[in-house]
Order: C-alpha cells, then sequence, then structure tokens
C-alpha cells in the first residue's frame, strides 16, 4: 500500500511539474518582464494569444502620470510601416490592438516616455507575436484538459511499475491509451475546430507540434499496451512509452 500511494503521488508531481513547464514555455504564454524609466521600476504583462471576440486592451502600471506611452502594432510577418496609437495618460496607460480573424497574428511593442528618457517594451529589436483564436466551449475545453491531465499522470503512474518487482500492467496501460485517446482525439478535434477552424493539423494533412507530438504519444502507447498484452519485455515497453509521454509534455504546446 505504502509503494502505490508513493508512486502516484510521484506520478501526480510529475504530471503537475510537466504541465506547469509547458505552459510558460509556450509561444502562447503570456510576456512579462520590468524596465526602468528616469530610475522608476514598471512591470508589464504582454498577451500572446487573444479571442477573436474583442479587441485586447493592453494596460502598463506605472503610478507616475508623468510617464506617457504608444503602442505600435502590424500584421506579423508584414513588411509596412507600424500602425502607432497614443495610450491614455494617468497612472495606467492603456491602448487597444484591433481584434482579427482566427489564427491571424499582429506583433507590437510599447514605448514609454517621461520627459528626455524613453524605453521600449520589449527591450530591443523585439516585438510581441500575439494569436487569435475563438472562444472553445467550456463544455469541451475543460474534458480535454482533464483528460491530457490524467493522461499524463497515468502515463507516468504506469511508467514507475517498472520498478516493481510484480508489475501490475493490465488495467493501468488500458486506461492511459483510453484517456489519452479521448483527450487527443476527439477533444482534441473539437479543440482544434472551435478555435482554429481546423479539427486535425497533424501528419498526414499538416505539420502542427502539438497533434503531431499527441500522435506520436498515442501510437506510442499502443505499441507498448500490445507489448503488455504480449507479455514480450512490458516492463520496458511501458517504461520507455511513459519517458516518450514525458518528453512530449516537455514540447511547449500551442508551438
Amino acid at each position: 500500500m505504502k509503494k502505490q500511494i508513493t508512486f502516484w503521488s510521484l506520478a501526480f508531481l510529475i504530471t503537475i511539474a510537466s504541465a506547469v513547464y509547458q505552459r510558460i514555455t509556450g509561444p502562447t504564454y503570456p510576456l512579462t518582464g520590468e524596465i526602468s524609466i528616469d530610475g522608476k521600476l514598471i512591470k508589464y504583462k504582454l498577451e500572446r494569444s487573444h479571442s477573436t471576440t474583442e479587441n485586447y486592451l493592453i494596460k502598463i502600471e506605472t503610478s507616475d502620470s508623468s510617464i506617457k506611452g504608444k503602442l505600435f502594432w502590424r500584421t506579423f510577418n508584414s513588411i509596412g510601416q507600424f500602425n502607432s496609437v497614443e495610450m491614455s495618460s494617468g497612472k495606467t496607460l492603456q491602448a487597444e490592438l484591433p481584434k482579427q480573424q482566427r489564427l491571424e497574428k499582429l506583433e507590437y511593442y510599447i514605448e514609454l516616455y517621461k520627459d528626455n528618457s524613453s524605453v521600449k517594451i520589449p527591450a530591443a529589436n523585439r516585438t510581441v507575436v500575439i494569436r487569435f483564436k475563438d472562444d472553445v466551449p467550456a463544455v469541451i475545453l475543460v474534458p480535454h484538459i482533464i483528460a491530457m491531465f490524467l493522461a499524463m499522470m497515468l502515463s507516468t503512474r504506469t511508467g514507475l511499475e517498472f520498478f516493481s518487482k510484480e508489475p501490475k500492467l493490465n488495467k493501468l496501460s488500458l486506461w492511459t491509451v483510453i484517456v489519452l485517446f479521448i483527450g487527443g482525439f476527439p477533444l482534441g478535434f473539437a479543440m482544434n475546430g472551435f478555435a482554429f477552424g481546423d479539427v486535425w493539423g497533424g501528419w498526414p494533412f499538416g505539420n502542427d507540434v502539438t497533434d503531431n507530438k499527441t500522435q506520436a504519444a498515442f501510437i506510442v502507447w499502443l505499441a507498448a499496451f500490445y507489448m503488455v498484452r504480449k507479455n514480450k519485455n512490458p516492463k520496458l515497453a511501458v517504461l520507455i512509452a511513459a519517458l516518450v509521454m514525458l518528453i512530449v509534455y516537455m514540447i511547449p504546446h500551442s508551438l
């Protein structure tokens, strides 16, 4: 019993850690940081993913009404001039990026001014790229997230049976395959369909990284389940499948 608790606890912690890492390293995670102007430190948080239903309202808290700002934006990968928008004055600077159609992207940056000083957000010659997507109903989004979380935890838990003298692999591997299939395919198809209008962007129809990594993990787990059923070195098979799944989860989401 103690070993089971330890294995499940480890599987849960590994799953949480991998999910957090995947989220914060992804290209749609908000860009955060801080800059200094005239000796004053200002923190910022800039979105890199937004809904197609409304403009994106950018806010920069300065607590100093003498600081002014300007927003610059243009279509991503275009060679035209940046559009410029004066940010509303006050202790909180505000300006809006216009909403776009799904899959469209804008690149933008902000300049702050005070007296003879100016700073750019983000620094150097960088811009922030924001992608627009349609909203996904909660009835699809929540089960998808839960299923993918459970699939990762089940995968890790099954892989840990490698270290058991008498591994119990049949049910664990079966549930891993079932939950991964549900979360990655029917629910994944629905997610893509609502957000981007295309239910599948992976092989053989496209090269979407998120879809392809889900497909790769599922194929490897199918192979591992086959090895378990045929009793052909099943412990090693599930360990390899669990490691592949972990690697898949290390790849940033929405890359």
